[in-house]
């Protein structure tokens, strides 16, 4: 086990269980066992593939067609419900926002007139992820294309550190390195086991302690997060984050022990990727928690540790 390090407090996905109870030995959690298949008809087989001659002369239609809805602006794509300048020029709508005249031929952008016909065939086209250009290769109809952009794995990541104002973003390469140069005050221990010391959890208001944990060739980001969740009733949470993908932190599992005299409180989960972030695992309760009274309870001299094991999931 690696020497306890101290994770002085910062600015203002996994299922798991979490468990109170008296030394030596936790019960084993219930096994989660599949639901029977329910009787029914079962649906119709998927289409046949299109030869591929076939196929790239198709996807070339619908890349010559989706090039029409490209915004002079931005060179993303105008979704309905799409307006046009009075000469039938489009602008998508966050740059219309933005704009007085038509950006091709200079003529007002009032009144708002709707191309009821481009939004037909917009609803005939697929268009690509505006990740494209860094991986995806996915082509959406224009209602689900915001929704999967908000969640795509080849969007740019954001600064995962909590409690600051930090607005970088970068590729996932480029996130450890982000973190070294911009918030240097992170302590990083190796090893598989380790113990996350928070200092002086009495601090008033919102506090935040993290830590970095490097094993198994990745890193890992030990966050404890001190909030108020209603009037003088405050509470602690408690993650790790896999600097990493989603299908990368499922190959990993984490376990967080807090050790009193008489006490041992455990949780046990899969970690988030830094997409999901803190504010995911707390909305969705995957996190340990705890009150006020629990960290004092585990706490020595106002510091609270934290035994942290990163595992790797069985195949």
């Amino acid at each position: 086990m690696s020497r306890p390090s101290s994770a002085g407090p910062g600015g203002n996905k996994p299922c798991g269980k979490q468990q109170q109870q008296q030394p030596p030995h936790a019960p084993s959690p219930a096994a989660l066992l599949p639901l029977p298949a329910t009787a029914g008809a079962s649906p119709p087989p998927p289409p046949p593939p299109l030869p591929p001659p076939q196929q790239q002369q198709q996807e070339q239609q619908q890349q010559e067609l989706a090039s029409l809805f490209e915004c002079p602006i931005c060179f993303d794509y105008v979704l309905p419900p799409i307006l046009q300048c009075q000469a039938g020029h489009l602008v998508c709508q966050q740059c219309r926002q933005q704009l007085s005249l038509c950006p091709t031929c200079r003529g007002s952008l009032t009144p708002n007139i709707r191309n009821l016909a481009m939004e037909k065939v917009a609803s005939a086209v697929l268009f690509p992820c505006k990740f494209s250009t860094t991986g995806c290769s996915l082509a959406l109809h224009h209602t689900e294309k915001p929704k999967h952009e908000a969640i795509c794995e080849y969007r740019p990541y954001s600064c995962p550190c909590p409690g600051t104002s930090c607005d970088w973003e970068g590729s996932l390469e480029a996130v450890m390195s982000h973190l070294m140069h911009a918030h240097k005050s992170i302590t990083t221990l190796q090893g598989e086991d380790i113990i996350f010391l928070a200092t002086d959890i009495n601090l008033p208001g919102a506090v935040d302690w993290v830590m970095m944990q490097s094993c198994f060739g990745h890193h890992f980001m030990l966050v404890l997060k001190k909030q108020e969740k209603c009037e003088g009733h405050q509470q602690f949470f408690a993650t790790v984050l896999l600097i990493g993908t989603r299908k990368q932190a499922e190959s990993f599992q984490y376990r967080l022990e807090l050790h009193g005299s008489c006490h041992r409180l455990t949780w046990e989960a899969s970690p988030c990727s830094i997409h999901d972030g803190v504010a995911v695992a707390i909305r969705s309760s995957n996190c340990l928690v705890f009150d006020t009274a629990t960290a004092h309870l585990f706490a020595d001299n106002g510091n609270l540790g934290i035994n942290v094991t990163i595992s790797t999931c069985c195949p």
